[in-house]
């Protein structure tokens, strides 16, 4: 069976910049499994791989859609077996490079096939949440207890996709998602980076630091102006996609905020400071916060995927000296018996 590597983690522990090294070691190339690296502009905050370290590796999975627009899961593996059969095709062992655990699972343990996206029904209960708080939350308790003690009552989008589960696919979340799509074929690697929480903390907040002054603020408001011109230029007809954006010149209108890209951390919080919620200090350390729970949210959703191998890095920052430290475990696991110079 061929073999795919997958290289997790939380986020900042340093997965892109060894993936590169990686890549090169072994002459192949690099699937993203960010689920928000695959907007186009969101390049600052999505802590992209640069154009010049694209150009030297070949990604895949960055840049698909725009920011106003939805991508599925189920589009993204599709598009991913694809490329893993034409990479199999000429010898290459694939590495998969991200922290979205659902694209991860998707791949190696295979995902429900619940209905598609019904804007409308999805603005009805955004309303509905408007007058009535909690009502989503009561609502999907009521039609599926198991998945609502999965989700957390403030948690409106993952709330209204279980509820449009069960009322446009007739049956529960839980249910689809226990007639799971078969996984890929290949056997996967999966390679676990982690280091000591208080060290990824400060790595975290050192990047936070560093997007902002690298233009995050100034690319936020980019992207917001362009979801709001695409929402002035639809005509009376326009799209499902078009639809959901109305109102979204008023930034902090709620289906504006519901769409899936602005749930990038980073992005929402920026947006209060340009609405005047909050200054700029405020935002930063709004940003920092949210991401170090998401690093926590990670290791949390990790320790249910089976047969990772955990490398821990703590104390290591130059490239060479974790890839020193992580090559020969690849190599072992993956049958690879001459050492390559990255």
């Amino acid at each position: 069976m061929n073999k795919v590597i997958i290289l997790l983690g939380p986020t900042g522990v340093g997965k892109t910049g060894l993936s590169l090294l990686l890549a090169k070691a072994l002459n192949t190339e690099i699937i993203s499994a960010d689920s928000m690296q695959v907007y186009r502009r969101m390049d600052i905050g999505t802590a992209k791989p640069s154009l010049a370290e694209r150009k030297m590796i070949t990604h895949h999975m960055i840049d698909i859609v725009e920011p106003w627009e939805t991508y599925s899961t189920g589009k993204y593996i599709e598009a991913v077996k694809t490329i893993f059969e034409r990479l199999a095709g000429q010898g290459k062992m694939p590495i998969v490079v991200g922290g979205t655990g659902l694209y991860i699972k998707a791949m190696t343990r295979g995902i429900f096939s619940g209905p598609s996206a019904d804007w409308t029904l999805r603005d009805q209960l955004l309303a509905l949440n408007r007058e009535t708080k909690g009502i989503l939350y009561d609502s999907l308790k009521a039609l599926d207890p198991e998945a609502a003690r999965n989700i957390t009552p403030n948690d409106t989008r993952r709330l209204i996709r279980a509820l449009e589960v069960c009322l446009k696919g007739g049956a529960k979340m839980t249910e689809f998602q226990r007639s799971l799509t078969r996984p890929l074929p290949y056997e996967f690697i999966k390679i676990g980076i982690t280091r000591d929480r208080r060290e990824l903390y400060r790595i975290i907040e050192q990047r936070v630091d560093a997007m902002v002054k690298g233009g995050l603020i100034e690319e936020v408001r980019m992207v917001t102006e362009l979801i709001c011109e695409q929402n002035r230029s639809r005509d009376s007809g326009g799209t499902a996609v078009d639809k959901h954006c109305d109102s979204a010149c008023r930034r902090t209108d709620q289906k504006f905020m519901a769409l899936p890209s602005m749930q990038a951390i980073g992005y929402k919080e920026i947006i209060r400071h340009l609405t005047g919620e909050t200054t700029l200090d405020e935002a930063v350390d709004l940003i920092k916060k949210a991401s170090k729970r998401f690093a926590k949210r990670q290791f949390s959703w990790f320790k249910k995927e089976e047969n990772i191998h955990w490398i821990d890095i703590t104390g290591l920052e130059d490239l060479r000296d974790i890839f020193d430290r992580i090559y020969p475990v690849i190599a072992g696991l993956c049958g690879i018996i001459e050492w390559k110079q990255a």
